[in-house]
């Protein structure tokens, strides 16, 4: 037995021996494949050979052997001067945030004048 919503009771009633079916469906027709948008030649990887296009060359390796230095200084400062800068203005914005608050709160704090 199917059941469907009845609109006036908003309770579900008993529906007729049929199941329901909307006229919008309609059968699946078989799909086209959409149009190809960037239809650049593709190499496949036989083609390519053992060749690999870089745009530069590798700093990974040299990059690793200078930040795993031990020399007492913090990893995000080992670069230098504009380390440096970005970690002392990112650390004097926070305390700047943290007190422009902790102010805030106090006047929110204070009692209003009548």
């Amino acid at each position: 037995m199917y059941y469907r919503l009845n609109g006036v009771t908003q309770r579900l009633t008993g529906a007729s021996a049929t199941a329901y079916s909307p006229q919008g469906l309609r059968p699946a027709a078989a799909p086209q494949s959409p149009p190809v948008i960037f239809a650049t030649p593709t190499k496949v990887v036989s083609e390519a050979g053992s060749q690999v296009e870089y745009l530069g060359a590798n700093k990974v390796p040299a990059m690793q052997k200078f930040f795993q230095i031990s020399d007492g200084v913090p990893v995000h400062l080992k670069k230098g001067l504009m380390d440096k800068l970005l970690y002392r203005t990112t650390m004097g914005l926070t305390v700047g945030g943290v007190l422009y608050c902790l102010v805030a709160l106090y006047v929110a704090a204070q009692p209003g004048n009548k």
